[in-house]
This record gives structure tokens, C-alpha cells and sequence, in this order.
């Protein structure tokens, strides 16, 4: 079995960053002790004034496949999230056909993960109008939770719930005691402000912007809190975008209901006034909101309202973006970010004077937790894992399409000059990316513990 010491002055571990050798025996870190304290025997790779985090874990990540992997497949997700990285992600239950509503979707996924990975990778399950029967099988058979939309998802293969399925499904979410996670907008108040914009610019994003109002939101939250209180199960809001849910949310907290939130890179990078007309590269849902409502969200995070930080990597064909037309009522809804993601946020959160142990809580610690990976993974500590992102915080780049590594090289960020280079990635002890390259054979593996 291989003795391996990974060394550098700025090793991120729960106690704080420290200059550190971390031991690896095998796939496993079998202590942390300061540089001089290497044993006789290891093999020292010393990262220098580079810093050393914990593998990130993506716990919201739209990979596709089965069934659309010409949007993105296992084989270039997992690629870009080693080149970001990330040595874990769990994918979202639909995009893919058949969306992962059963065991044998489960399956037909599992088939077509294998040997064709860079990273680990695992699996949400999904809640949709008719599939009740199926949750606690699904649970049983290795998803990490569960997710549904309470609003029309835009795609063949998933439906939305509405409150009376919800309901239905709800006893079976409780009894199993994983999360449900949900995309937390109701159609009525966007129905509403859709129709309130009849013979508008559509290639304008102000008008895609009042199309889903922060009412959507906060309407949707303050439901799935009602509903929380009622089953007792374990609550999880997706993709935050809306700062006014904040004092509900952590009112929420203070009463004691298991509800945790999240957000993404787009929402903290990026903000309205800063979006041209056209620009569709730049739609998600729920949308980016005000440069304000940005501050505010990096506030939630400093307050522990928001717990995680995750890409929502969705990607489509370049088509779908409608960028000929810069159309943001028929452009596809999703942003692209595993490979640039960890610069992002170090970018806004060294300006903010956040650290790296707050990147490693963010986007390592938190989401592994979410999605019940956390005794192994997320951490830099004895008996987990030895996965690792080496990351140069002080050098910069530009971000161009070679950098991004998905399947279509297309994002909002291109031109953007970013802080933070990631060096290495190592799984569970062995590089699956090291300065731009992809070593050795696909080796990820479903998470199952």
C-alpha cells in the first residue's frame, strides 16, 4: 500500500488553514501533522506556497446522462469538475431520460456512469406528480435525497408537484430521512407577471427579470416551511436567488426546523444591471437579481442563513441559448460553471475578506453533509477520503473556452479575469488533473456508503 505525503504551507482543515503534510495511506488520510513530522518511507509531493482544500462536493449538478448526453454526459462533467476541483458530485434527477423517478431509472443511470468518470459522482432522486410509490424504494436502493419543482421544470420527463401531491409524497420523504430538495418558485405570481408583460422586449433582460418575481420565491418557501412543520421532514431550498427570504429562513432556523439553503457562483458573481440585452448566456432560473440583492446574499452566507454554495451546472446544446436572437423568453434556463466555479467564488468572497476555510466550508463540508457523504468526504482529516484541490489563490487568469472542459465551451464568463488557479485534483489519493492535463484511465466510482 502507497505512502503518500501531500505538503504545503496552507493545508485547509476544520481547525483553520496551517502549513501541514497530510498522510495518505492508500485512498485514505491517516493523519495531519505539521511538515516536519513526515515519517521515514512516504513519498512527499511539497505544493509550496499553493494551498491544499478538500476535494469540492457539487450536490446540484445537471449531468444528463442517460438520454441527453449530447447537453453534457458523465465523461465531460466529470472532466470539468476534476479540472474545478471537485471530486464529488450528485446528480439532479432529471435532464436525463428516464429522469431518476425509479429504481430502474436509477439503474439505466448507474449503466451509464460506469468506467467512463473522472470524479465520483451520486444521485438525487426525484418527486414528481405520480411517483409516490416509488420514493422509499428509491431511498433503499442508494439516492441521496430527493427533488421536485413546484413549478413547471420546462423539460419532457419531469413533472412539477403541486400542494395536494406534495402531500402525498410527503410521509414517504419523512419516513426515509433524506432531504427534499426543491426548486422553490410557484407559477401563479410568474403566470401573473408573464401576462402583465404582453408586447414586451423579450431580448431585453429587464423583462425576463419581472418575469419571475422575488414573490415566486418567497411564496414557495413560506409553503415548504408550512409543510415542514407539518411532516417533520428534512427541507433543503435549491438555488437561492431572492435576499428577501432571508428573515423567514432564518426565523425558520430559530424554531427549530430542519431547513438548510443554498446558493450558486452566478448569484454572488453576477448581478441585473450588469446583464446586456441578448446576452441569454446569462438566464437561469430563478434569475439573477440586483447588484443590492447580490450583497445581501453574501451576507446570508456570512451569517450562516445560506449553508452552501453549489454550480447548478446546466447545460445545454448552444442552440438552446438562442444567441442569435437573444431571446430570454425561449433561451434555455441554465448556467454552465463546474470547471471556473472554486475562482468565482474566491474572486468575490478574497474582496469580501472571506477565507479559504470559508470556500472549504461552502463548498466542500456543507454540501457533503447535505447529501450525507460527510464521514468521508469534505474534509481534510483522519479516516476521510484522500481527496484534494490544489489551489493557487494568488495567481489569475482568463477565463477562455480551453479552461472550461464541459461539453459545450460556452459561458458568461468568457473574458472574465479571475483569481485562483486550480493546480491538481486528487482522488482518493491519485491526480485526475494536474496543470491542464487528465491522467491515467476515468477511475470516479459511485458513491454508495
Amino acid at each position: 500500500m502507497s505512502l503518500q505525503a501531500f505538503v504545503a504551507r496552507r493545508v485547509v482543515t476544520p481547525e483553520g488553514v496551517r502549513p501541514a503534510a497530510i498522510l495518505v495511506s492508500g485512498e485514505q488520510i491517516q493523519a495531519v501533522v505539521s511538515p516536519d513530522q513526515v515519517p521515514a518511507g512516504y513519498g512527499i509531493h511539497d505544493f509550496g506556497d499553493a494551498a491544499i482544500l478538500p476535494g469540492l462536493v457539487d450536490s446540484h449538478v445537471h449531468i444528463n446522462d442517460p438520454g441527453r448526453a449530447e447537453w453534457e454526459g458523465f465523461e465531460t462533467a466529470t472532466r470539468a469538475a476534476a479540472a474545478g476541483g471537485y471530486t464529488l458530485l450528485v446528480d439532479m434527477p432529471l435532464n436525463c431520460l428516464p429522469a431518476t423517478t425509479t429504481v430502474a431509472a436509477l439503474e439505466a443511470k448507474r449503466a451509464a456512469a460506469r468506467g467512463r468518470c473522472r470524479v465520483d459522482w451520486a444521485a438525487w432522486g426525484g418527486v414528481v406528480q405520480d411517483n409516490q410509490s416509488h420514493i422509499e424504494a428509491l431511498a433503499a436502493a442508494g439516492v441521496r435525497g430527493f427533488k421536485c419543482f413546484l413549478v413547471d421544470p420546462g423539460i419532457d420527463g419531469f413533472t412539477m408537484v403541486a400542494e395536494k401531491q406534495l402531500r402525498s409524497a410527503l410521509p414517504h420523504v419523512a419516513r426515509t430521512g433524506l432531504p427534499l430538495l426543491v426548486h422553490a418558485e410557484l407559477p401563479g405570481p410568474i403566470d401573473r407577471a408573464t401576462n402583465a408583460l404582453t408586447g414586451a422586449d423579450w431580448s431585453s433582460y429587464s423583462t425576463y427579470l419581472q418575469s419571475r418575481p422575488d414573490e415566486a420565491e418567497l411564496a414557495a418557501i413560506r409553503l415548504m416551511l408550512s409543510l415542514c412543520r407539518e411532516y417533520g421532514f428534512r427541507l433543503h431550498i435549491v438555488h437561492l436567488s431572492t435576499s428577501h427570504a432571508l428573515e423567514e429562513l432564518r426565523a425558520a432556523r430559530s424554531e427549530g426546523l430542519a431547513v438548510s439553503v443554498e446558493t450558486c457562483p452566478h448569484y454572488l458573481h453576477l448581478f441585473a444591471e450588469s446583464i446586456a440585452d441578448g446576452a441569454t448566456l446569462n438566464k437561469c432560473a430563478p434569475p439573477i437579481r440586483s447588484r443590492e440583492n447580490c450583497e445581501r446574499l453574501w451576507q446570508g452566507l456570512s451569517e450562516g442563513t445560506i449553508d452552501l454554495v453549489v454550480t447548478d451546472h446546466s447545460p445545454c446544446p448552444p442552440a438552446m441559448k438562442r444567441l442569435a436572437e437573444g431571446n430570454f423568453r425561449t433561451a434555455w434556463g441554465g448556467i454552465a460553471s463546474l470547471s471556473v466555479a472554486l475562482p468565482l467564488m474566491w474572486t468575490e468572497a478574497s474582496k469580501r475578506r472571506f477565507t479559504l476555510l470559508d470556500l472549504a466550508r461552502w463548498m466542500a463540508a456543507e454540501p457533503a453533509r447535505l447529501a450525507g457523504c460527510d464521514t468521508t468526504r469534505g474534509r481534510i482529516a483522519a479516516g476521510c477520503d484522500a481527496d484534494f484541490a490544489v489551489f493557487d489563490p494568488d495567481r489569475k487568469f482568463i477565463v477562455t473556452t480551453d479552461k472550461l472542459h464541459y461539453r459545450h465551451p460556452v459561458s458568461p464568463y468568457l473574458g472574465e479575469t479571475l483569481r485562483g488557479v486550480v493546480k491538481a485534483t486528487y482522488l482518493r489519493g491519485k491526480p485526475v488533473f494536474a496543470e491542464g492535463e487528465f491522467p491515467g484511465e476515468p477511475s470516479g466510482q459511485e458513491y454508495c456508503r
